[in-house]
């Protein structure tokens, strides 16, 4: 395993400790995090069916409470897993404590060796259990997942293909996990409230009572106005011939490229999120120009990684509750300049559990086809998380 540094912090996993943590879980998931864990006896049963083998689940990241709520999901499986953690999170006593759990540290966005190292270690003891965010960070998207990164899948499938070198019976699987959200409660008043706020803080006037818009024509209308606020902030005019998803992309990747030329960096090709993050990693590791400069970067890449998974027509394909809030959210961190922000009120998250897929039968297909393979299976599994949210 790799050693710790000021880089890289690995797990030093307390069984005990971690299975008095697990006792007092569902208290903490519910007074501390208003949530209700909801997961069915089926699922669970799936998941102690392969009990005795190598496990990694991968799992879609909708929310900053998700690790606490597969926390307990592994309570409740009775287990004891690994998990891979943004290592901004490892400081102070916090870290220790992460690490106590079992949480280890990756450096998001720069091809961390030591991470690496340490999940290919983990994965070839027996009884192995990792979980992975295969989406590379948040979505703060309650119903739709992000394109998956391959790293998820490429490195169970290298461990698989050497431990399979000593016994092609061995078992790895890879579990698709799906996570999402519901209120419990009426949200028509907090959607309101929300708007409201909002409104305010932008100087948008509604008309009376007896021409209101709805919530969604309400909802536009802040879209409208900060889209515009941004695009002016950043010297890129509208284009009357764009729709919003054209002039989002747009935007994106003029503020990303900003970004990076701030810091002398080329583009490489990758995923906006993996590079907000080598930005973010290289801030925290340069010494800043300027104190003011250094925070209105680092604020410029948390806006980025708010907005990196909308699109328009998000609410309107299924205007639930909960698409209202992700959106509305989305929007009290941009107009606010808040970077976390809490629930709005008491929710359930919802486990489902896919088809666990063992990677034993994938060996061969690795040897001939490696990229296509590592592609392939990518594609089912982001497809598997896609399919139990929309059930």
């Amino acid at each position: 395993m790799a050693p710790e540094t000021n880089l890289f912090f690995p797990p030093k996993q307390q069984p005990l400790l971690i299975r008095l943590v697990q006792s007092v879980s569902y208290l903490v998931l519910q007074r501390l995090y208003r949530c209700d864990l909801v997961v069915s006896d089926d699922d669970i049963a799936q998941l102690r069916a392969i009990d005795s083998s190598r496990v990694v689940y991968v799992c879609n990241h909708p929310t900053m409470e998700d690790g606490m709520a597969l926390f307990s999901l592994a309570a409740r499986v009775g287990q004891l897993w690994h998990y891979i953690v943004a290592r901004e999170s490892f400081k102070g006593l916090q870290g220790k404590f992460l690490q106590w759990m079992g949480c280890y540290s990756i450096r998001r966005g720069l091809g961390d060796r030591a991470s690496i190292a340490q999940t290919l270690s983990l994965l070839k003891e027996p009884q192995a259990r990792v979980v992975i965010f295969p989406e590379g960070g948040c979505s703060y998207q309650n119903d739709t997942v992000m394109p998956f990164r391959s790293g998820a899948i490429q490195m169970p499938l290298q461990v698989m293909a050497q431990l399979a070198k000593q016994d092609p019976d061995t078992d790895l699987y890879v579990v698709p996990i799906s996570l999402k959200y519901r209120y419990i409660e009426p949200m028509t008043a907090v959607i309101e409230q929300t708007l409201q706020g909002l409104e305010q803080e932008l100087g948008i006037v509604v008309a009376d009572m007896a021409d209101a818009k709805t919530f969604y024509q309400r909802l536009l209308a802040i879209a409208s106005l900060v889209l515009n606020r941004i695009e002016s902030e950043f010297s890129l005019s509208s284009h009357p011939e764009q729709d919003w998803n054209q002039r989002i992309d747009r935007l994106r990747n003029h503020v990303i490229d900003q970004c990076e030329q701030q810091l002398d960096l080329q583009p490489n090709g990758a995923p906006i999120r993996e590079r907000v993050y080598k930005i973010q990693a290289l801030l925290e590791a340069e010494e800043p120009k300027t104190i003011a400069e250094d925070d209105a970067l680092y604020w410029t890449t948390v806006r980025l990684l708010n907005f990196d998974a909308i699109y328009d027509g998000y609410v309107a394909a299924d205007p639930t509750p909960e698409r209202f809030l992700d959106t509305l959210m989305r929007l009290e961190r941009e107009v606010y300049q808040i970077e976390h922000i809490q629930p709005k009120a008491y929710r359930q998250a919802i486990f489902r559990i896919g088809q666990p897929i063992n990677l034993k039968h994938y060996v061969a297909d690795l040897r001939r086809d490696k990229a296509g393979t590592v592609a392939r299976l990518t594609k089912q599994l982001r497809q598997a998380v896609q399919d139990n949210l929309a059930s």
